[in-house]
């Protein structure tokens, strides 16, 4: 039996494959980007096959660029952009629409009609712990089903299929052999009962989405299926799925009760384990599966952020106020002391605690005096006082993390996590191996088959690069927030 793991991460702007050791050492690792699409105000997709393309090639250039036999791979693991819907033709195998990216907001409308209804959205919030919102998958895939002709009929008679993109990977990565998701993708359509760990027929009814477009759910280590011999030369069985939050959460080792982590990504998403018991929020805040083991299901509460990494796009891409990401710590370093700029990306609308969908993105306090370091370091800032938001949410819920880890790209920018320290007024952790979501799919999938025993040896294996803490006094900290609460409050719409 081979000894290395395969993970999958399929990210929202590029597709990421790597091989972990037993001992949790990234030992080679491919990526490619694919295109992102703006067809209208709000709306993102993309190409399906664009994605397949990029998964595939990265699978191929890591196995083939390292030193691992693709014989030597004992499992696959998958984690992937949350809440993104693909609806395809099951004979076929093509997509009947490009995939609705979850930061799409077409359906804002839409929810803001069934929000008129307090009894349905309390029956949402209550049975799969979301708030009714275009973020989520089960507005999509209607959409999808009202707007492409014949879409409907044909998923009536059972000819559709309907996943996030863990399931359309594995259905392609098994040849069309395994209709299979996990809990913590689930728990993410807005179809799916937390409680009873099942579809809800209710939520398909309301929604009209026929039950048998959807995947069968399994635990996050779990047999998902075999990976097709034409892919790599050789087979090996996906065992590990996880979305991208919860892997990071995983992979962050997060096991107890009061643990989080802040991945900062295409978008910033802060997770606190909550325990066995799911912990409804008073504020705004999700309650999601964390992740499911043997049948038993860990709660987390989480707040999401949509532009985190993707307002550092944004800078280079939009404005070309920098040509790579990297440069944007030097820049910011330069940028004068309180500045009083603010720059707020609701570029999609904002996410947790606001949920404002018709929200949109502004600078403020532009003096002649500004200049481009000062407009990149107000980027990085918004960052950092979203997830100051998040954190005041989740006090406020009674559950203040007992520790923050941190993982994603951004948190390899010293300024950013400095700052974010500063901010929150507390200790951010950053560990050894920031690519925890790869990794705790890794993890996933080892356990399942037996290269790992337990989370307590995985536990052991997490180790601290660095720790930032804060530096200004509470008063600063406090002027600071407040100049970023006023910029929020200029953009909302709700």
């Amino acid at each position: 039996m081979g000894q290395y793991i395969l993970a999958i991460d399929q990210g929202t702007t590029s597709s990421r494959s790597i091989i972990f050791s037993p001992s949790g050492e990234a030992v080679a690792m491919a990526q490619s980007e694919f295109p992102q699409h703006y067809p209208n105000d709000g709306w993102v997709e993309h190409d399906p096959e664009q994605i397949w393309e990029s998964v595939i090639q990265t699978v191929r250039q890591v196995v083939e660029s390292s030193e691992v036999q693709a014989t030597e791979i004992a499992t696959v693991g998958i984690t992937n952009q949350r809440e993104t819907t693909l609806v395809w033709n099951k004979h076929s195998g093509k997509a009947v629409y490009p995939a609705i990216v979850w930061q799409d907001r077409r359906t804002s409308a839409q929810c803001s009609e069934l929000s008129k209804d307090t009894s349905f959205t309390n029956y949402i919030t209550e049975t799969t712990g979301l708030l009714l919102d275009p973020y989520f998958s089960a507005t999509k895939i209607a959409w999808i089903l009202d707007n492409v002709e014949g879409a409907r009929e044909s998923a009536v008679q059972g000819d559709l299929l309907f996943g996030t993109i863990d399931t359309y990977l594995i259905w392609r990565l098994t040849g069309g052999q395994s209709h299979k998701t996990d809990a913590t993708n689930a728990s993410r359509t807005m179809l799916f009962d937390i409680h009873s760990q099942q579809w809800d027929d209710k939520l398909l009814a309301k929604f009209d989405i026929p039950k048998c477009m959807l995947p069968e759910v399994l635990d996050c280590s779990a047999e998902f299926g075999e990976l097709d011999n034409s892919i790599i030369g050789h087979t090996a069985p996906i065992q590990g799925v996880a979305g991208d939050q919860q892997a990071a959460l995983f992979g962050q080792c997060c096991f107890e009760k009061g643990m989080a982590k802040s991945t900062y990504g295409t978008g910033c998403f802060m997770i606190l384990n909550t325990g066995t018991t799911p912990l409804r929020s008073q504020n705004r805040l999700l309650t999601t599966i964390g992740y499911r083991l043997n049948g038993e299901t860990t709660y987390a509460l989480e707040g999401s952020i949509f532009m985190a990494g993707a307002t550092v796009q944004w800078l280079r891409d939009g404005l070309k106020l920098i040509s790579n990401a990297s440069e944007s710590e030097a820049l910011a370093m330069s940028a004068k002391k309180d500045n009083g700029v603010f720059l707020v990306p609701a570029f999609t609308g904002l996410g947790a605690p606001y949920w404002d969908p018709n929200a949109r993105g502004a600078i403020f306090g532009l003096t002649r005096d500004t200049g481009i370091n000062e407009i990149v370091a107000a980027g990085l800032q918004s960052v950092c006082y979203q997830t100051k938001d998040l954190q005041k949410a989740m006090e406020s819920d009674g559950a203040r993390p007992t520790t923050i880890r941190v993982d994603g790209g951004m948190a390899n920018n010293d300024w950013v996590m400095h700052f974010l320290a500063d901010v929150l007024g507390a200790d951010v952790e950053r560990p050894q191996n920031t690519e925890t979501t790869a990794l705790g799919a890794a993890y996933l999938a080892g356990l399942q088959c037996g290269l790992f025993a337990s989370t307590e040896e995985l536990s052991e294996q997490w180790s601290r690069e660095n720790v930032f803490s804060p530096r200004l006094t509470k008063a600063e900290r406090d002027a600071a927030y407040k100049g970023w609460k006023n910029a929020v409050d200029r953009v909302r719409c709700s």
